[in-house]
C-alpha cells in the first residue's frame, strides 16, 4: 500500500514540474509573437523608452496606416497570394501523382526514379547555371518562375510515398484492378479521397515554405511590380531610410514631416509588417495543427 502512495505521490510531482515547465517553454515561445502585436499598436516612443512589456501603451495605428498607404507593398501581398496558391495546388498534384507511381512496388526502375530524387536534396547546379538556365528557357522575370521554382520538395514526396505505402491497404489496389479500373482511376477515385490528411499535410509544408521565399523574387525578378511581399519586405526592413523616390514606406510619411517623424513611424512599421506578412502562415497553423502533427509522425516512419 505504500508503495502505491509513494508512486501515486512521484507521479503528482512529476506531473506538476512537467506542468510547469512546459508552461515556462509556452510563454518564452508565445511572448515574442506578443510583444510584436501589442509593439504594432502602441505609441513610437513608448516602444523606444522600453515601455511596452505587457500591454499596448498610447494605442495607435499609425504603423498600419503607413503600411496600407504603400501601394507596391499591398500589390507584392496579392502577388504572394497568388503565388502561394497556384504553387501549392501545382506541387499538390505533382507530388501526390509521383509518390503514388513510387509507391507501386511492381513498378519497374522505382529504384533508379528514387535515386534520381533522392540525388537532388544532396546536389543541386548552383546558383548560376540555374539562372542562365531559366534565362535560356524564357523564365526570368515572369510570375512562374516564383510558381515553379521549389514546385517539389524531395522531402514532401518521400513522407507522401510513405503515407499512401502505409495507410491506403495493397488490397483496395487489387480489388479495384478486378473491378477492371486502371491506374489513373484508381489513384483518382480511391488514394485522393483517402489522402486527405497528407493534402493538408502537403499544403502547410508547401504553403509556408512559398509564403516565406524571398531569395526567388530577389534573383529571378526584375520587375517590381511582380515581387512577391517577403521580396519587398526584405527591402523595407533592409532600408527603412526615407527614399525620395518613393519606392520605400518611409517615404510614405508626409513629405513635410521631419526626419523624427520618419524614424517614428519606421519604429512601429517594422513591426506591423510582421504581423502581417506571418499573419497568414500563422492562421494556416492554427487550421491545420492537427495534420500538421500527423505529418510529422509519417516523416519518421521508413519508406
Amino acid at each position: 500500500m505504500s508503495a502505491y502512495f509513494k508512486k501515486s505521490l512521484s507521479n503528482r510531482i512529476f506531473g506538476i514540474v512537467n506542468t510547469i515547465f512546459w508552461v515556462i517553454v509556452m510563454f518564452l515561445i508565445l511572448y515574442p509573437l506578443y510583444l510584436v502585436l501589442i509593439a504594432s499598436v502602441s505609441d513610437p516612443d513608448a516602444i523606444v523608452r522600453g515601455e511596452v512589456i505587457w500591454h499596448p501603451v498610447d494605442v495607435s495605428l499609425m504603423g498600419y496606416k503607413a503600411i496600407f498607404k504603400y501601394s507596391e507593398l499591398i500589390r507584392a501581398y496579392g502577388n504572394s497570394l497568388v503565388y502561394t496558391f497556384i504553387s501549392v495546388t501545382l506541387s499538390i498534384v505533382i507530388t501526390l501523382c509521383a509518390a503514388y507511381t513510387l509507391s507501386r512496388p511492381k513498378f519497374k526502375g522505382k529504384a533508379l526514379f528514387n535515386l534520381y530524387f533522392v540525388f537532388t536534396m544532396f546536389f543541386n547546379g548552383g546558383l548560376i547555371p540555374t539562372f542562365l538556365t531559366l534565362k535560356d528557357i524564357k523564365l526570368y522575370n515572369t510570375p512562374f518562375v516564383i510558381i515553379l521554382m521549389g514546385c517539389v520538395s524531395v522531402w514532401n514526396l518521400m513522407v507522401a510515398r510513405t503515407f499512401i505505402q502505409t495507410s491506403i491497404p495493397h488490397e483496395l489496389y487489387e480489388a479495384a484492378m478486378l473491378d477492371g479500373a486502371t491506374h489513373f482511376q484508381y489513384f483518382i477515385q480511391v488514394v485522393v479521397p483517402l489522402s486527405k490528411t497528407i493534402i493538408a499535410v502537403l499544403a502547410v509544408y508547401y504553403g509556408v515554405a512559398k509564403w516565406n521565399d524571398y531569395f526567388t523574387g530577389l534573383v529571378y525578378l526584375r520587375d517590381r511590380s511582380l515581387y512577391p511581399l517577403q521580396t519587398v519586405l526584405r527591402e523595407v526592413l533592409a532600408t527603412l531610410q526615407v527614399d525620395k523616390s518613393g519606392d520605400y514606406m518611409i517615404s510614405m510619411a508626409d513629405s513635410a514631416a521631419s526626419m523624427a517623424e520618419a524614424t517614428r513611424i519606421a519604429n512601429v512599421a517594422k513591426y506591423c509588417i510582421i504581423v502581417v506578412a506571418t499573419g497568414p502562415v500563422v492562421i494556416l497553423y492554427a487550421v491545420m495543427q492537427k495534420y500538421f502533427e500527423k505529418g510529422v509522425m509519417i516523416g519518421s516512419l521508413k519508406g
